[in-house]
């Protein structure tokens, strides 16, 4: 389903071939928020927005109608871990894509004047964040469970470091480790796959990774426990409770994903919606997220509850968590959230942008990717005790953490 290379030069390609006129391409590299310190601190998410800014061979303007001119998007992320480029256009010009993804990567020059314009959105975008609690409690949360280590740092930065920020200061960072050996370039379209790595080669494979030095990233950071209540003029009191969680290369990940989903995934059934939303109607939105990094994880569940209400929904949360804990699913009951989650994979993945980033971090992560079938073999060879064991290793009574902003 997936044909693999890699260049000379150590990027990796992989593509998803469809039958769709759309082409879905990016590059995916390994380096995020958690590869800087002090007053680099921001510096690879200021970058993803400088790199539209101008190269040696176009100004801003071309960059951005270079895709958007024929009718596409250019987009950009980055993580804790990972930045990636990304553009979805007609299959015709997914060559134009990958010429803009390496011209952007390997010239970019960093006017000064568009960093400067550039600093003012970033700062606003922090200031977005300040004013969303719902999301701003995430980054905290992660400060606070990760303190002293990069992967604390909120990926934006702080406001005084984005103002910092030189032209010299950036062009370092890039080339110093946005290198070939750590990139990925990902395709889900309708091309000969050979064509591909013709493309790929003409316009990847020039640049050499001579100069790179190796990625050391800090030791696996250790979970701190906490319970911190932070007042704040909301109507709602927002809550996250969570604690550590297997990292992406563990071999409970998978029925953790599974475990997940069953308790806060996307469907109206999920078990906290049920017995939190749906019983006692305390809130509007309640959901668990697992993220698992390369060295650690993170399991949170996050609820908008009354003011009211906050201690008590704190309470039915960890019962619900403690109950997968203590009894072991049915074999039909985890037949039918193996088969739900299955059907929610594919449905996912038939997204071709969704497929592109999801097959572009997989192999940026294992040098391989699962196909469906194999990764739906492997959640339905997850057993009722192999599910119980994982939530009573996470879900211990000494390991919760808790954040709440409320008056």
């Amino acid at each position: 389903m997936y044909q693999y290379h890699t260049l000379s030069n150590g990027i990796k390609i992989i593509l998803s071939h469809t039958q769709s006129r759309v082409a879905y391409s990016g590059v995916y590299i390994n380096v995020g928020s958690r590869d800087e310190s002090g007053a680099d601190e921001g510096m690879a998410h200021f970058i993803e927005h400088s790199l539209f800014k101008g190269t040696e061979h176009r100004r801003a303007y071309h960059i951005l109608n270079r895709i958007d001119g024929v009718g596409g998007e250019l987009n950009a992320f980055t993580t804790k871990e990972e930045t990636c480029l990304y553009a979805t256009s007609l299959g015709e010009h997914l060559e134009r894509a990958l010429e803009l993804f390496a011209d952007i990567l390997f010239h970019s020059t960093f006017p000064t004047g568009e960093i400067e314009k550039e600093k003012d959105v970033v700062l606003e975008e922090i200031n977005s964040y300040s004013d969303s609690p719902a999301e701003l409690i995430y980054d905290q949360y992660e400060e606070l469970a990760f303190e002293g280590h990069p992967l604390a740092h909120n990926i934006l930065g702080t406001k005084r470091n984005v103002r910092h920020f030189t032209p010299e200061r950036l062009r370092a960072f890039l080339q110093s480790r946005y290198t070939p050996e750590r990139m990925v370039v990902t395709v889900a379209a309708d091309i000969d796959f050979d064509r591909l790595v013709r493309l790929c080669e003409k316009y990847f494979g020039q640049y050499s990774n001579d100069a790179a030095a190796e990625l050391k990233r800090d030791p696996k950071p250790e979970f701190k426990l906490f319970e911190r209540h932070v007042n704040r003029h909301t109507h709602q009191a927002h809550v996250l409770l969570g604690c550590a969680a297997p990292d992406i290369y563990n071999r409970r990940k998978t029925a953790f994903t599974l475990l997940n989903n069953i308790l806060g995934g996307p469907a109206m059934n999920s078990r906290l919606n049920v017995a939190i939303r749906e019983r006692y109607g305390f809130c509007y939105s309640i959901e668990s997220q697992y993220v698992p990094f390369s060295d650690a994880g993170l399991f949170y569940v996050y609820a908008g509850v009354d003011l009211d209400a906050q201690e008590r929904v704190c309470q039915l949360i960890k019962d619900e968590l403690r109950r997968m804990a203590d009894t072991a699913l049915t074999a039909t009951a985890l037949r039918q959230a193996q088969r739900q989650f299955i059907g929610q994979m594919a449905i996912n993945n038939d997204n071709g942008l969704n497929e592109m980033q999801s097959i572009g971090k997989a192999f940026l992560c294992f040098d391989k990717v699962d196909t469906i079938e194999e990764m739906a073999a492997d959640i339905m060879a997850v057993s009722p005790d192999d599910l119980r064991s994982t939530a009573a290793e996470a879900f211990a009574d000494n390991r919760f953490s808790t954040l709440i902003y409320g008056n």
